[in-house]
């Protein structure tokens, strides 16, 4: 299980890589993918775990407000 730290050192080579801005949003939804995965991020807002998980959700917004659509 890779930690957040991880996670996001991944995040900022993507922010600041050389890549599209197409390859950037593929490699934030397979960030997403795997917090979703290995930290159990429920696909419906759920005040409770964001409560008990802010670093989590931090980082998961903060990922998904990097793409672009």
């Amino acid at each position: 299980m890779r930690t957040l730290k991880e996670i996001n050192a991944d995040y900022e080579n993507v922010l600041h890589g050389n890549l599209s801005s197409q390859e950037k949003t593929t490699k934030y939804v397979e960030l997403m993918n795997e917090l979703e995965r290995t930290y159990k991020v429920p696909a419906i807002k759920d005040e409770a775990y964001e409560r008990e998980n802010k670093k989590v959700i931090a980082l998961y917004r903060k990922i998904s407000m990097s793409r672009e659509f």
